[in-house]
């Protein structure tokens, strides 16, 4: 199916650096990819709708004897959390023990470390770190009491300074290792998907719902050859709920119109999943499953230790529909296809750069997954996953290059 016209909806993951972050790495990558493969491309300036949460973009593609006019659409919730990211460190700290206390009491940390014993220890990684720079500034605190006694303070000094030092160290610690650990990212990071995951977000539930109607009229109004709802890491299990919304405020989705395709990439959908309260989004993942006017393609990488890695989305829930199941296609990628040599040895391990390589350009012709082609090319997303090698030969017949 070649496509000339295309709609890209991007549900954003629990990410606050907001539009103007995610507007600029689109136009930097997008350049980069229009000049591996020598294409031609113009992006529009960012056109936003703040009463419906949504920034707008569009991009003109052209290569040999094709030319591609793409709509992405970038559904907002920034606000909400920036809200949860003001909060006092303290909170914070609590409430990610308090759900790691409760997904460990309820086996979804061991369900986690079964499916996928990588990112199983990227689970336990916030609560182990934080443990070890509470140990830290505990230890500095000692040693200054103990250094206050020694030299003669009465007895309440040494037991205050000793607070003051475990405190300031602990904080110390904290806040000159976040740019690098991002621990208390990863604090709001857990309680909100805990949260998420036990129906305890009313905001979340709103906007998704906001979302859920924008797909819907969005998809009814469009004239384009294929909508695309993507999520990336967290945003894979909220595009999961606004498709699943968007279906349920109108069952033709996809059988009318253009066709409708859900796009998940690093997906981490069993934090959400795996939670015993949450049968409701399970449900949501059966009902995708054996939908047969919706196709779904979850891309995933074991060079990326915040995706799951071999996992298959609908079994690995325990699903089997009784209609039969029809999604989703699942295709593992590798990175070493991606980059070339010297950038996989010194990023491989860089996690959070890695993980966000699904929205980055690629440094290698003629790989089997390219997020700005997908978005930005001729061939359709199906043909993409299940066909990669045509697609790819169709790409270089088309725009003259090949894989050398």
């Amino acid at each position: 199916m070649q496509i000339r016209r295309r709609t890209v909806i991007y549900v954003q993951g629990y990410d606050p650096r907001g539009i103007a972050e995610y507007y600029r790495m689109f136009r930097r990558e997008f350049r980069r990819t229009c000049e591996l493969y020598g294409l031609t491309g113009t992006i529009s300036g960012a056109q936003h709708d703040p009463k419906r949460f949504i920034t707008a973009w569009d991009v003109t593609t052209q290569g040999d004897g094709w030319q591609v006019e793409t709509r992405y659409q970038f559904l907002r919730w920034e606000d909400i959390i920036r809200q949860d990211f003001a909060r006092p460190a303290w909170w914070k700290i609590a409430h990610m023990y308090a759900a790691t206390i409760r997904a460990l009491l309820n086996g979804v940390i061991v369900r986690i470390l079964k499916a996928h014993w990588r990112f199983g220890l990227f689970t336990l990684y916030t609560p182990l770190l934080m443990t070890l720079w509470l140990a830290c500034g505990a230890a500095i605190g000692i040693l200054a009491s103990k250094l206050v006694a020694a030299l003669g303070a009465p007895v309440p000094v040494p037991t205050m300074v000793g607070l003051v030092a475990a405190i300031g160290s602990f904080g110390s610690l904290l806040w000159l290792t976040e740019s690098r650990t991002y621990l208390l990212y990863l604090c709001d990071d857990v309680v909100a998907t805990d949260r998420f995951a036990h129906r305890q977000r009313p905001d979340w539930d709103e906007r998704m719902a906001t979302f859920a109607g924008y797909v819907a009229d969005a998809v009814a109004r469009s004239d384009a050859d294929e909508v695309i709802v993507v999520g990336h890491s967290s945003g894979s299990f909220l595009a999961a709920d606004v498709l699943d919304r968007a279906l349920a405020r109108d069952p033709g989705l996809g059988r009318h119109g253009p066709r409708v395709r859900l796009l998940t990439l690093g997906a981490n959908l069993p934090i959400v999943g795996f939670h015993p309260k949450a049968q409701w989004f399970r449900d949501r993942l059966q009902r995708l499953a054996q939908s047969p006017d919706i196709d779904w393609v979850d891309y995933q990488s074991r060079h990326d230790v915040m995706n799951f890695w071999p996992f298959d989305p609908v079994a690995g829930h325990g699903l089997a529909p009784a209609a039969g199941r029809i999604n989703p296609t699942v295709v593992a990628i590798s990175f070493r296809d991606l980059w070339t040599d010297g950038t996989f040895r010194r990023r491989r391990w860089r996690f959070f750069t890695a993980h966000f390589q699904f929205l980055s350009a690629n440094e290698r012709l003629g790989a089997a997954y390219d997020y700005y082609l997908i978005c930005c090319g001729p061939v359709d997303l199906m043909t993409r996953a299940t066909a990669p090698a045509k697609a790819i030969a169709a790409m270089a017949a088309e725009t003259g290059t090949s894989n050398h």
